[in-house]
């Protein structure tokens, strides 16, 4: 099953990184925080990386504007799908790209 993981993993990454290329990508935790207090934000993802502060706080803003997230992928595995060192906090700008990759999450069974 970590062989399945991993090609559904890579291919929600690569998505993730069309997604950066296409624009509609925020990146770092106060643009993120911007973006989500003004309702342009459809999915926010948290890297296990983060800190529990950074967590707990985003955690808070996604259920107060009801805001999707996925907490799942370590700083590294988010830096190297988008080109950086190691990223804490991403947003999706887009609502066709953030119910994509909502798609490629939730269907796949990553957690396996």
């Amino acid at each position: 099953m970590i062989f399945g993981r991993r090609w559904k993993l890579d291919k929600m990454l690569s998505f993730l990184g069309l997604t950066r290329k296409s624009g509609n990508l925020i990146l770092g935790y106060n643009k993120n925080e911007e973006a989500i207090k003004m309702r342009k934000l459809y999915l926010l993802i948290l890297s296990k990386g983060a800190s529990e502060n950074t967590k707990d706080k985003f955690k808070g803003y996604c259920e107060k504007y009801k805001v999707p997230y996925i907490e799942d992928f370590t700083p590294d595995e988010l830096g190297y799908a988008l080109g950086y060192e190691g990223i804490a906090v991403v947003g999706v700008s887009d609502r066709n790209m953030a119910r994509k990759l909502k798609e490629h999450y939730n269907s796949k069974g990553i957690e396996e």
